[in-house]
């Protein structure tokens, strides 16, 4: 979708279990958007484990999740199945 909302979360510098907790709690905070397609989280991230327990977290929620592995960074992406 074009129109699809995009949040960004810079969550680099931080390790488990605060990464998973921010993004737990804007998952929590978005997720009515984010299960009809109207939002996805994009999280930025230099913890290797959050790129195990934040797609882990999101899937058992029913998100679909897309784990990138950039030059410097991770960037994880949440949104609907």
């Amino acid at each position: 979708m074009a129109d699809t909302q995009k949040i960004k979360l810079d969550i680099l510098g931080q390790v488990c279990p605060a990464c998973l907790l921010v993004v737990l709690r804007e998952m929590n905070t978005h997720r009515q958007q984010l299960k009809n397609g109207e939002t996805q989280l994009i999280i930025k991230t230099d913890h290797r484990d959050t790129t195990r327990t934040i797609p882990e977290s999101a899937r058992k929620m029913g998100y679909d999740v897309e784990v990138r592995n950039m030059e410097t960074y991770y960037e994880i992406t949440i949104g609907k199945k």
